[in-house]
């Protein structure tokens, strides 16, 4: 049976790259940390077929421009309990 799936804590998102090579998964991980403050990765193989999967937290709430900007300007009406 498997476990159900935790749900990452408010403002944080797990985050899994899947990639042919570990060096595509690295350089994605590196955009994300640019914009956000994440944890250390993990790496794993992605499966039978080969490749490299990675996993990751990010924290929202410490995101760097410019990823602050198109969070605010994406937000959907509503989605900080506000109604307009």
């Amino acid at each position: 049976m498997q476990q159900p799936e935790q749900i990452p804590s408010a403002g944080h998102a797990d985050v899994r790259i899947v990639a042919a090579s570990p060096e595509v998964a690295r350089r994605v991980a590196e955009v994300l940390r640019r914009c956000f403050a994440a944890t250390e990765q993990r790496s794993c193989p992605a499966g039978a077929g080969g490749g490299t999967r990675l996993e990751l937290v990010v924290d929202t709430t410490r995101a760097a421009e410019p990823a602050r900007s198109w969070l605010e300007t994406s937000r959907s009406p509503g989605a900080d309990g506000r109604h307009e």
